[in-house]
């Protein structure tokens, strides 16, 4: 049984030591490589965790906090580290879904609702415009601030804050992340039943890293981090 308590609890592969710091796609690229069997096992972690719905919330925090530590190349305990993470934010993860969850609510329904209407009043295409922009800076604002609060434990108005000014910042690798999260379900969609193990293998950890590694920048400038925090940084085992 050693093989199968190793295969959740060992520490993942490091890093040679004169291997040489990547940036952007390569380096997301470098630690896909590097993670891919990790990210299967806490793609199927998240799944267990979420089955009840009301855990939702807590899971894609947990996810979020293994997701920042393969984005700054940490050495990570899977297990360990999402059991820790889907206790400690169980709460906050909720609440902040709630709200989160609703809010994209009314801008989807809004886009629906002047969408439909604009077919046959202009008018309507001035604030159908404003609910989509409005929608899309709310989806960018959820990514921040679930990478944020997973980085560090800030009181609510503080990480709301900090998330809107990553958000204006930087939210072009945000809406990357997003676009990618958005190919991963249509490449399921369009090559189904070939697709048909993708969300039970990759789907769901992969768009999650996507999310951490895109927005850690925008995260670690508001926040001040030190240089060290910084996704170039190499960590050797």
């Amino acid at each position: 049984m050693q093989w199968l308590r190793d295969m959740w609890t060992k520490a993942g592969p490091g890093i040679p030591k004169d291997a040489p710091a990547k940036t952007g796609l390569a380096l997301f690229a470098d630690i896909l490589a590097r993670e891919w069997w990790e990210m299967v096992k806490l793609n199927i972690l998240f799944i267990l965790t979420s089955l009840f719905v009301v855990t939702l919330p807590a899971a894609l925090a947990a996810m979020a906090r293994v997701s920042v530590a393969f984005a700054e190349d940490r050495n990570t305990y899977l297990l360990r580290d999402f059991l820790e993470a889907f206790r400690q934010y169980f709460w906050r993860a909720t609440a902040w879904g709630l709200a989160l969850a609703g809010a994209l609510a009314i801008g989807v329904h809004a886009i629906v609702t002047y969408a439909a209407g604009a077919r046959g009043n202009l008018m309507l295409a001035a604030p159908l415009a404003i609910a989509l922009v409005a929608t899309a800076f709310l989806a960018v604002l959820a990514c921040h601030l679930i990478v944020l609060m997973v980085m560090r434990d800030l009181p609510a108005l503080r990480l709301l804050r900090l998330a809107a000014l990553a958000s204006v910042a930087r939210p072009l690798p945000a809406l990357a992340a997003l676009a990618v999260n958005t190919t991963l379900w249509l490449a399921h969609i369009l090559f189904y039943p070939v697709s048909v193990f993708m969300p039970a293998t990759v789907n769901f950890s992969l768009g999650m890293f996507a999310v951490a590694f895109g927005v850690h920048r925008a995260a670690v400038l508001v926040l001040d981090l030190p240089e060290a925090m910084r996704p170039h940084r190499r960590f050797i085992k």
